[in-house]
């Protein structure tokens, strides 16, 4: 089974973090929900509170095959201000390993200049601070092991995208078609 950890920061983008919670999980992954607060509950951007499963410092991160940031502002920034999250998004990039954002989170993927000669895609007006990327402004991109978003309308096309880099087309199909997406 594979394992995903799903990052909450203070002001998270609602639907770009549940959204690939929701299909992974359909798709059969472990999913894990993280917080960088320190605290479990993290409020997101439009004031619902979810509980996170894990504080940052008991997350284990050795057994993960992809890491998520959703977007949202100030979420976006303030998991950018987490340098242990950074430096975990580093050891996967180095290994090659699955690091997924959306919406205006690449900005911590292009801070880290991960996004160096890569395709990306942003929230508008985030485009600026995906340092080296080529922004296409496509809904979802896919460059190698890094994989982006471009905001909350396109989570779902994200999340299915995860879900296949993860467990293949036969089973996205099949979470496709329980979900009726066509």
């Amino acid at each position: 089974m594979k394992k995903v950890l799903i990052h909450f920061a203070e002001g998270f983008e609602e639907i770009e973090a549940i959204t690939p919670i929701d299909v992974l999980r359909r798709a059969g992954c472990e999913v894990v929900t993280v917080s960088v607060t320190g605290n479990s509950e993290v409020t997101s951007a439009h004031g619902v509170t979810l509980l996170a499963e894990k504080h940052f410092v008991e997350a284990d991160y050795e057994d993960a095959d992809m890491i998520i940031l959703p977007g949202g502002q100030p979420g976006a920034n303030n998991l950018n201000r987490h340098e242990g999250l950074k430096k975990q998004i580093q050891q996967f990039h180095d290994q090659k390993k699955f690091v997924a954002a959306i919406c205006a989170a690449p900005l911590v993927l292009g801070s880290m200049g991960i996004l160096k000669g890569r395709k990306a895609t942003c929230y508008p007006g985030v485009e600026s601070q995906l340092t080296g990327a080529t922004c296409t402004g496509n809904g979802v991109e896919i460059d190698g092991h890094i994989i982006t978003g471009k905001g909350p309308g396109f989570a779902m096309d994200f999340s299915l995208l995860l879900a296949e880099v993860l467990t293949g087309k036969d089973k996205v199909n099949e979470v496709r078609k329980a979900m009726l997406i066509e």
